[in-house]
């Protein structure tokens, strides 16, 4: 891999960094409201922060938790101190990972009805062209497959998932043009949208 693809890679995989070419492509209308972005938890302003919100790291996967105010701002900080010293790199090593800035990040809350948060649309891309749409929740409980005109797909690669039928997203045909406008110019790419 070359140093410029390589920093590529990172640029992509910090997802603060990340908005900068969403915007570029798509516009920043398919970027959720950011209320804070900074690597010193104490900074946090908790006191002007809505009910809920959702405050996560911009260096890994799978760090994200929901705030409400009756959750203890001790706690938080403790925890998110704990997320800044990972390198998410040593886990999976996935290099793109590896030369991230640990940041944390507080955006909005979405919600879509679903009890276990926004259901995420994972988008897997060759070209330019998306061919497999993967559907996820929070606790990865179910995983389902779909071609880009919605037919359920036999695959899987969590056998424990829950076996359900997703109804066809309304703005799926937004959410295939945004894929398609991310991906344009990668052979390959998952790009991960909510509704």
């Amino acid at each position: 891999m070359h140093q410029a693809e390589s920093d590529a890679y990172t640029e992509l995989s910090d997802k603060i960094l990340a908005r900068d070419f969403v915007a570029s492509r798509v516009g920043t209308n398919a970027l959720t409201h950011l209320y804070w972005s900074g690597d010193v938890p104490t900074q946090l302003p908790f006191a002007s922060l809505p009910e809920k919100c959702v405050i996560k790291a911009n260096h890994g996967s799978g760090q994200v938790m929901i705030w409400t105010p009756q959750k203890s701002p001790t706690e938080i900080v403790g925890t998110l101190s704990r997320w800044l010293r990972e390198n998410y790199y040593w886990t999976g090593r996935e290099f793109q990972y590896k030369h991230i800035k640990p940041q944390l990040y507080v955006e909005v809350y979405l919600y879509d009805g679903s009890a276990d948060g926004p259901l995420d649309y994972r988008f897997w891309c060759f070209h330019g062209k998306p061919a497999i749409i993967q559907v996820d929740n929070h606790s990865h409980s179910i995983n389902p497959f779909y071609s880009t005109d919605w037919q359920r797909l036999n695959l899987s690669y969590r056998p424990v998932a829950q076996s359900i039928d997703i109804p066809t997203p309304p703005l799926l045909p937004e959410m295939l043009r945004v894929a398609s406008d991310l991906s344009r110019g990668f052979d390959f790419v998952r790009i991960d949208l909510y509704q």
